[in-house]
């Protein structure tokens, strides 16, 4: 893993090359100057780019008070920051289904945890991400009518509901396995598991299965006797950090499209969320611009002013995660590991 993020220039190279090229094909096919005129970039335009900063800074707040709530203080303030940042660079040089989570056990055992124990934190971490899109998504797509959600009509908006839906069913099974194997029966999911996959079309993930089902049981001695307090504190950091990175959309309309209804636009955001999930490309690269630039048209009613605020919606909730990234990766390899 070391040497691997040692030697991620081409990786952040592959990543920003194609987040360029897909805005630069959009911009050559879709964007007209002419369309924004009249636009003025005014005091309430300053003020949503401060907010969406704030925003972000919400976002990342929200992971460091969670990696040192589950460290239980272990992680200084700045520790657990450097390890958020170092797995949102992750994310952002990796594909959206793999994401910074598996690299957060390696961070975790850079800053002293023992191996063991960074795994069953992650998976914590995990079932905490899961659980929140399983909780919320309902509460959102009950409270918002369909077509107002999905948008109206066309073969793009049509492909995101499927592939909304086919992803929240995958994040719901997910989580329930996740919830059964680490809260509620660790033994006898590992058990049922173990039957599964000793058939002999899938025998051959045995193995994998078996690890993980082994680090559920071990997630689950250290977890299941946490008080309240402490699910209530390590959630409520997931929620802060979630909802803070929505709100950056919503910031950018209140700017610059403040007509649009603002729960709409917070709502959508889940949508785009759960359909990154399974981009092929390093952070939804390409694919982000352009479900934002489609998906949020009809809200936005201009095409041309739909590509910027894309761009800069990336600018904030991407790029500024690989530049960190690209100076915080020296400085952070250089540094011995903690005992």
């Amino acid at each position: 893993m070391s040497s691997e993020l040692r030697n991620t220039g081409w990786k952040v190279a592959l990543a920003t090359a194609i987040g360029i090229g897909v805005v630069g094909w959009m911009f050559a096919r879709e964007f007209q100057p002419e369309a924004l005129t009249g636009f003025n970039f005014d005091a309430r335009s300053v003020c949503c780019l401060v907010f969406a900063a704030i925003a972000m800074c919400g976002r990342d707040f929200g992971l460091t008070w969670r990696f040192r709530t589950i460290t239980d203080g272990q992680l200084s303030w700045k520790r657990a920051l450097q390890v958020d940042l170092m797995c949102a660079f992750t994310s952002a040089i990796t594909p959206s289904a793999v994401g910074g989570s598996p690299a957060a056990i390696f961070y975790l055992s850079r800053e002293g945890l023992p191996v063991g124990r960074a795994t069953t934190l992650t998976l914590t971490t995990l079932l905490l991400d899961e659980l929140f899109f399983v909780l919320f998504c309902p509460i959102i797509v009950f409270s918002i009518p369909f077509d107002d959600l999905f948008g109206e009509g066309g073969a793009v908006l049509g492909s995101v509901k499927i592939v909304f839906w086919t992803v929240y069913s995958a994040i719901v099974a997910y989580t329930a396995l996740l919830y059964a194997g680490i809260l509620w029966r660790p033994q006898a999911v590992a058990s049922a598991l173990h039957k599964l996959f000793s058939l002999r079309w899938l025998k051959r993930w045995q193995g994998n299965i078996d690890r993980m089902t082994g680090n559920m049981i071990a997630t689950s001695a250290h977890v299941r006797h946490c008080p309240l307090s402490w699910w209530v504190r390590v959630f409520g950091a997931t929620v802060v950090s979630w909802f803070s990175r929505y709100l950056v959309v919503n910031a950018l309309f209140w700017g610059f499209v403040p007509s649009a209804d603002g729960f709409l636009v917070f709502g959508r955001q889940f949508v785009v969320w759960v359909v990154l999930m399974v981009s092929p490309t390093p952070g939804g690269s390409g694919v982000s611009e352009w479900l934002f630039s489609n998906y949020y048209g009809d809200l936005i009613g201009n095409v041309s002013l739909a590509l910027l605020l894309a761009i800069v919606w990336r600018l904030y909730s991407y790029y500024v995660y690989l530049i960190a990234g690209a100076f915080l990766v020296p400085r952070y390899f250089k540094k011995k590991k903690t005992a």
